[in-house]
């Protein structure tokens, strides 16, 4: 079965890195289903049974974003709220995502040595992003961690080492979700 991927971007037509993650995933439609919440749902009124029955019908879940104050996008947590419900993702008889691989694909600003107890933000991406790991977790999913691009508020699109670097960060995400 495919591997589903759920974009959540507020501008993906203005983003770079999340835009050539989702243009490389699109690459192999018969491996991953990329699913855009901001293009699916433009008003914010999600059909919850439309994405559970999504998730339903694919193998795993990637969760892919940008790391926004700190957190997901508005529409990713309210995603959260509304799909994975009591009786469905958890509670006794609530068993949809027990034992589904499932990851993070985020991209965020800062650089990695930001992201350290020595560096500027003072907290690792693996902390800010523990109540993914925790909800999954929660679930009985078979939560798998995150794949990071940083720096991107510094990069410049028209460097041929960025473009570099994004190519290989594409083909490392790619990489990273075949290994779930």
């Amino acid at each position: 079965m495919k591997t589903l991927v759920i974009i959540t971007h507020p501008n993906m037509e203005a983003s770079i890195v999340n835009k050539r993650w989702a243009d490389e995933l699109r690459k192999y439609p018969d491996k991953y289903t990329v699913h855009d919440l901001h293009r699916a749902y433009p008003d914010g009124k999600i059909d919850v049974e439309k994405e559970q029955q999504l998730i339903e019908a694919h193998s795993h879940l990637v969760l892919q974003f940008p790391v926004y104050w700190f957190s997901s996008p508005p529409l990713l947590k309210q995603w959260l709220d509304e799909v994975l419900t009591y009786g469905w993702a958890y509670g006794s008889k609530g068993d949809k995502l027990r034992n589904r691989k499932t990851a993070l694909a985020v991209t965020a600003g800062g650089r990695e040595k930001d992201f350290t107890e020595e560096g500027k933000l003072r907290y690792g991406l693996d902390q800010l992003l523990s109540p993914f790991d925790t909800t999954f977790l929660y679930c009985g999913a078979d939560y798998r961690s995150f794949y990071a691009f940083y720096g991107a508020e510094y990069e410049t699109e028209g460097d041929p080492d960025y473009l570099r670097k994004l190519d290989i960060s594409a083909q490392g995400y790619v990489d990273f979700i075949d290994r779930l």
